[in-house]
């Protein structure tokens, strides 16, 4: 199995002559796109080989300057925009004739760029032109282990700073992973939890707080200026621009994601998620007046957070499933019936533990995944173990070290306290 993984390099700051060419090349990128969309919609064409042989004539004689490849990744670019766009029409989501051209990254394809250590060469209309690169450690790590993706690199330019922003793909073959165990996790609003060598570790996230914070922000700056210069203000606009709520919310996922993985990679053993479905905020909004909690519920990004943890562990070659998640939080595993809630924690019915709700969650989603490995059984399989000297006994049951978000934020990995024995 190959995987691929984006790396994303910021060049040096560029002579104006220098940067003025990649401006003209991305003129003339942006113009031979704009004449390929209204034929590829018209025709329906989601085919790259369909469309560059259709068109590649009429592309070189637009700009025979230009090297004959850009008329090849010209075409895939166009594909690409093509497929969203026939996608959206079929669904009444665009009433546009034509996809809108508005941010360029120009393709480049093995014959349209060479890369160094710390620069690229890039073929334009006017010869070969080296950029050098600001190299990091992140990129260092791929380009030393990995194996460079010839036919998938982008540029994007950077008018304000005159730099070009360079999108590197690196991939790997990876061997056969047979995980020993799993770990599962179960993604709430304001933590997530994780059952790693049978304790449940809760790691406080504060999305709900940071949500509510950037709400109420928002909310006073659109109250202010609104009465002022009207709802479409500029004023309001560069305000909210600096605004970070996306980019804290990426680093709490990424750095999450890694924690989790590293310790799947150390156990040798997989992760279990819920099989969530793709619109699972909206049905989750359905019942819900609230219009706080709709947007609380919008934010909290559950599908966001497991897609952090499934890139990361295609990363480390860390196997991931997924299973049902019916029921996951209602049924006790040890007697199969229900548990009554009174806020987050609940008794059974029938042995009268007590079980915290996420922690009821990671136990079932692990007893599903044993049963077959990502199967949708809805039983525990006939668990009858009771007593604390093992898994599920009845005096641990909602037992789980919960961590505060600001002491696992900068943590690689669990450290010894947390480490449970393997």
């Amino acid at each position: 199995m190959i995987i691929k993984r984006t790396v994303v390099l910021k060049s040096e700051k560029l002579p104006k002559k220098i940067f003025r060419v990649f401006v003209e090349l991305e003129g003339m990128y942006r113009e031979m796109l704009i004449q390929l969309l209204p034929y590829a919609v018209e025709n329906e064409v989601t085919s790259y080989i369909m469309l560059k042989a259709k068109n590649y004539d009429f592309l070189r004689s637009l700009y025979p300057q230009l090297p004959s490849h850009y008329a090849y990744t010209v075409c895939q670019d166009a594909v690409e925009r093509v497929k969203g766009f026939l996608r959206k029409k079929r669904r009444g989501l665009t009433k546009k004739d034509y996809p809108e051209v508005k941010n360029i990254s120009i393709w480049l394809d093995e014959k349209l760029f060479r890369l160094g250590y710390a620069f690229i060469r890039i073929a334009t209309h006017r010869g070969w032109v080296e950029v050098p690169l600001e190299t990091h450690k992140h990129y260092w790590r791929y380009r030393n282990s990995w194996e460079l993706a010839k036919y998938h690199a982008r540029i994007k330019l950077d008018k304000r700073e005159r730099r070009l922003t360079v999108y590197l793909v690196f991939k790997r073959d990876v061997g056969e992973y047979k995980p020993k165990n799993w770990i599962s996790i179960d993604v709430n609003e304001d933590n997530v939890t994780a059952l790693i060598d049978y304790t449940p570790i809760i790691f406080e996230t504060g999305q709900k707080r940071i949500t509510l914070g950037y709400y109420y922000r928002r909310k006073r700056v659109q109250e202010k200026w609104d009465k002022k210069l009207g709802p479409k203000n500029r004023v309001k606009k560069r305000i909210f621009e600096k605004f970070h709520e996306r980019d804290r919310k990426r680093d709490i996922r990424s750095k999450l994601a890694k924690i989790i993985v590293v310790e799947a990679k150390k156990r040798r053993a997989g992760i279990v998620l819920e099989k969530l479905p793709k619109n699972a905020p909206k049905r989750m909004l359905e019942k819900i007046r609230d219009r706080q909690l709709r947007h609380r519920i919008h934010q909290s990004a559950f599908i966001g957070i497991q897609k952090a943890i499934e890139e990361k562990a295609r990363e480390y070659d860390v196997p991931v499933i997924k299973v049902s998640p019916k029921n996951t939080s209602r049924i006790c595993p040890i007697h199969n019936a229900l548990v009554v809630y009174d806020g987050r924690f609940g008794v059974c019915t029938v042995g009268g533990e007590v079980w915290h709700r996420d922690v009821l969650a990671v136990w079932n989603l692990y007893l599903r995944a044993l049963q077959g490995d990502g199967g949708f059984a809805l039983s525990s399989g006939g668990f009858s173990l009771d007593g604390s000297p093992v898994p599920l006994g009845s005096t641990a049951t909602s037992e789980a070290v919960w961590i505060e978000k600001s002491r696992w934020l900068r943590w690689n990995s669990l450290p010894p306290p947390y480490k449970t024995k393997r």
